[in-house]
């Protein structure tokens, strides 16, 4: 887990690109899996409402009433704040179908790509898992390449500090849309204040009720 000090310094970097550091804050602040956000494209991200639906893992096709497979998916709605609302453009009504939170990267020698992963304006592919896993690296890395942060840890970090400011066990399964309440225990952490004001509930200045 970072400390929510050490994720905003990272994304203050001024040789950071604005394309990472828009997808750190964003994993961060939806506490939303990377496979997820990076299959988004630009015209899928609702600006105004700062959400957008993600394929979430283990998504099941829609199904029609007479039980006919749908090419759909179920999807699910993912939210940011302010951190992610500064790094992203304006909002415009202009359709633009293009890959990626921001600046697509060059394509992967010998990946088969569909027309949504490519850039109809430059012609770039969208950035890959690998890819955003060896970037977010690079920034962090400490004692050579391996040694920096894992994507899976802005996520897992915008969890525990929910937790620990308070967070019900239902607003982290809503948020992290876990399915099991067990996979969420870990970030379920109450703040020292919180544990205070916890105790008063009991304590000799309590109202008592019958």
């Amino acid at each position: 887990m970072r400390s929510r000090t050490a994720i905003d310094r990272l994304i203050a970097r001024r040789e950071v690109d604005l394309r990472e550091k828009t997808l750190w804050r964003i994993l961060y602040e939806t506490c939303a899996r990377a496979e997820e956000l990076l299959q988004l494209n630009i015209e899928d991200l609702d600006l105004a409402g700062r959400c957008a639906r993600v394929k979430s893992k283990g998504a099941k096709p829609r199904t029609r009433r007479r039980g006919a497979a749908h090419h759909g998916h179920v999807l699910e709605t993912v939210y940011w704040d302010a951190g992610t609302a500064r790094l992203l453009p304006p909002a415009d009504p202009r359709p633009h179908p293009r890959p990626g939170i921001r600046h697509p990267s060059p394509p992967r020698t010998g990946k088969y790509l569909v027309d949504r992963d490519l850039c109809p304006d430059t012609g770039l592919a969208r950035l890959s898992y690998d890819q955003a896993r060896d970037l977010l690296d690079a920034a962090t890395a400490t004692d050579g390449p391996g040694t920096g942060w894992d994507l899976h840890e802005l996520r897992h970090s915008g969890l525990t500090h929910l937790g620990e400011s308070g967070a019900s066990l239902f607003e982290l399964m809503a948020k992290s849309r876990h399915r099991k309440a067990e996979n969420l225990r870990r970030y379920f952490k109450l703040s020292p204040q919180a544990m205070r004001e916890l105790a008063s509930f009991i304590g000799p200045g309590a109202s008592r009720t019958h």
